[in-house]
């Protein structure tokens, strides 16, 4: 990473949001908390154009849910008049939670997402102040039949892909992988291959519990997942997956990410199993492959030895450095950060509420 670069870090909890900024990826000034006593569990650090604008999904018991954003890296925040995330009055809905805020691809500036709970699809063109229902995903027949995770009922993943305007993904807990081929006009169930052991079909068409999926950077149409149980790869843009678990000290967990440049990097956070959701052995680890899932390598360089606090789906992320930056919170609070693609860690942040969103990104140099 070049000398002058500075890598902004976003940090999403229980009881707010905590921001970092560093030169080095390894000594950071926290500002926070932001939104104190709000839940923050989605974040987006949108920096296509010539500015960087932060994006939070804010939920207050008090105050509801809602998008807000800064141009200015968090010196000041700007809230819609009204809910920039609002249910149709013909749905009967009400919205829960914002699970994920997704910017576009780089050539189209303005256009962000947002999966949300109860599980639904939203699109924005003014980069996020407001924000439009998908209607082919809310009136999917299936949509009686998807069901709640431990989580709540969740569209926790949206990709757009690079490649073109009309592919996207949506993974839902429970409903498992969406694609549509026609700009979210309609979509069909991607799952052939993933299992849903807990149901009475393992195999079904949908109703499998995924907890989150990647696009690998270099092939558009390779996709990595990671499920209730089960760590796969699609090579076919979600038409069919096969299992990369193998080499894993466990195929459970919560995290997925893809290198942001190099085709066949990902990594996972193993945790033990849905009835123990700690880190196997109570040993925190990174696990990352370098060849889209055919080995993995353990790293847990920096690491606490002794860890008893899961990682959550959206609790990761990566940044576009050169090298490649990970980063993750645990559900204890402490937040971690690599400045070489995994291979040791530091600590950025201690005893904080629980982590729920971690983003960065290269923000200037």
């Amino acid at each position: 990473m070049a000398d002058a670069a500075s890598v902004l870090i976003a940090i999403g909890t229980k009881k707010g949001l905590w921001l970092g900024t560093s030169t080095d990826r390894t000594h950071w000034d926290l500002t926070g908390p932001h939104f104190l006593m709000q839940e923050i569990p989605s974040i987006a650090i949108d920096t296509r154009g010539d500015r960087t604008r932060i994006l939070v999904g804010t939920r207050s018991e008090h105050w509801g849910t809602n998008v807000l954003h800064s141009d200015d890296l968090g010196a000041s925040w700007t809230e819609p008049e009204r809910a920039a995330i609002s249910f149709p009055p013909d749905t009967g809905a009400s919205l829960e939670r914002i699970w994920q805020l997704q910017p576009d691809a780089a050539g189209r500036p303005g256009v962000v997402w947002a999966g949300c709970e109860p599980i639904s699809v939203w699109k924005s063109t003014d980069g996020g102040e407001h924000f439009e229902l998908n209607r082919g995903l809310w009136d999917h027949p299936h949509r009686s039949q998807w069901g709640a995770g431990y989580g709540g009922a969740a569209a926790h993943t949206v990709l757009p892909s690079p490649a073109d305007t009309q592919t996207i993904h949506v993974a839902m807990s429970t409903g498992g992988v969406y694609r549509s081929t026609d700009a979210g006009g309609s979509w069909q169930a991607r799952n052939q291959g993933i299992s849903a052991y807990f149901m009475p079909d393992p195999l079904p068409e949908f109703g499998q519990c995924v907890h989150k999926i990647a696009r690998d950077a270099g092939q558009p149409e390779r996709l990595y997942a990671q499920n209730h149980h089960g760590v796969y790869r699609s090579d076919d843009n979600a038409d069919s997956w096969t299992s990369i678990a193998e080499g894993l000290p466990a195929d459970f967990g919560f995290v997925m990410l893809a290198h942001p440049r190099r085709s066949g990097t990902a990594w996972v956070i193993p945790i033990k199993a849905d009835g123990e959701r700690i880190p196997p052995d109570a040993r925190l680890a990174v696990h990352r492959t370098d060849d889209a899932g055919e080995s993995w390598t353990r790293a847990d360089s920096g690491l606490p030895q002794s860890e008893y606090n899961a990682v959550l789906r959206d609790a990761a992320a990566t940044d576009t450095a050169e090298p490649a930056g990970v980063y993750f919170g645990t559900r204890g609070g402490c937040v971690y950060a690599s400045a070489d693609e995994g291979s040791t860690f530091t600590e950025v942040a201690s005893h904080l509420p629980d982590v729920l969103c971690v983003r960065a990104a290269v923000v200037a140099g």
